[in-house]
């Protein structure tokens, strides 16, 4: 028999322990399912909330819901360390650069869209890059500056998350839900990240391997970037975001499946393409080399939505589950209140035509 204002929340990542401690504090009765909460893939993230310098010209619903997913950070962030103490910023803008003419024409493209949508992205020159971050290569020949796109420490995040759960009063249970029906509560919230489709079959969610690097600066290096720096290097991608005692690099992307092994090509590309952007980061000592599975869609947007009348999607957040973890905690309280947040409209689960699993027990 269910019993009524109960949530079974399944997934312990960021956006899981984001609901279950929202859906607590609005007095639900909630339990979390995972094994080893904080260890997937919110485990192995650099933290960049950078909507707008990632926009490109045509990706309007993908702009909208990171902008929106931005603006709902600073209550969020605001409430959390009311609760625990703990301040999970470590940057405050965002610097993204060219090393060639290409990339500079793409800066401007993505410049103009952007702004043309409302926001303020600033065009540099070589020389205003150098003045942010002296550090960078002598290669670089253009920037696009966010002032108001942060950085946050993912593994502070989820600390303060768990201890903002449990403060609240949300029973955190080391078991793997292999089947939702098995789960009597009224409410489920299903954030167990790549692996819902597992439990929602039909659910467009699969697996996107990443890799990234944590480095530790040394007596005598170069201090870290003071701010977020993202790069391109013979078209891979590279970004950098501050930690208190060195720098996240990151992030390699390939379509392996639930392959969580480091491999010797993602780590020799990303140290190389980091030593391309920042020489001096080569006296640093390498402290971490780790991978974890993305949740991806079809569409780089989220799941987030009603799948039936007992089970709520809060999944598919790819590589921007810091990002939107705010708004996806909002919107899952939202849901269980019965008032769907308009803001998420575009990450309505059903857009690919999700099937709903058979049997009155979903």
């Amino acid at each position: 028999m269910r019993t009524s204002a109960t949530v079974a929340v399944v997934g312990g990542g960021v956006i899981g322990l984001g609901a279950a401690w929202r859906a607590a504090e609005a007095g639900w009765s909630v339990t979390l399912f995972d094994p080893a909460v904080g260890s997937g893939a919110s485990w192995v993230a650099g933290g960049m909330l950078a909507p707008l310098s990632e926009g490109w010209p045509g990706e309007d619903d993908v702009l909208a819901f990171g902008a929106a997913a931005l603006a709902h950070w600073p209550d969020f962030a605001a409430r959390l360390a009311a609760i625990t103490g703990v301040d999970v910023f470590v940057a405050g803008e965002t610097l993204t650069i060219a090393q060639d003419g290409a990339d500079a024409a793409d800066l401007r493209t993505i410049a103009d869209w952007v702004n043309g949508h409302g926001h303020d992205l600033q065009l540099l020159d070589r020389a205003g890059v150098r003045a942010l971050e002296p550090a960078l290569a002598r290669t670089v020949r253009a920037g696009l500056l966010a002032t108001t796109e942060p950085a946050i420490d993912n593994r502070r995040l989820i600390t303060a998350l768990r201890k903002a759960a449990t403060d609240a009063g949300v029973t955190v249970r080391p078991d793997r839900v292999r089947d939702l029906a098995e789960l009597d509560h009224s409410r489920i919230v299903l954030a167990a990240g790549a692996a819902s489709a597992a439990l929602w079959p039909g659910l467009p969610v699969r697996p996107v391997k990443g890799e990234i690097l944590r480095l530790r600066q040394r007596p005598g290096s170069q201090p870290p970037p003071t701010r977020v720096v993202r790069a391109r290097v013979h078209g891979r991608p590279v970004y950098f975001v501050p930690r208190d005692d060195g720098v996240v690099v990151g992030a390699t992307q390939y379509e392996a499946g639930f392959d969580t092994d480091v491999t010797v090509a993602g780590v020799r590309d990303l140290i190389a393409d980091a030593e391309t952007v920042l020489p001096g980061i080569g006296e640093y000592e390498l402290t971490e080399a780790s991978a974890g599975s993305r949740p991806g869609t079809p569409d780089n947007l989220p799941l987030i939505g009603r799948l039936s009348d007992r089970v709520i999607a809060a999944t598919g957040h790819g590589r921007n589950g810091m990002l939107t973890s705010a708004l996806t905690a909002d919107a899952v309280l939202a849901e269980l209140g019965g008032q769907p947040l308009t803001e998420v409209a575009a990450a309505d689960p059903h857009r690919f035509g999700a099937s709903t699993p058979s049997g009155g027990n979903r």
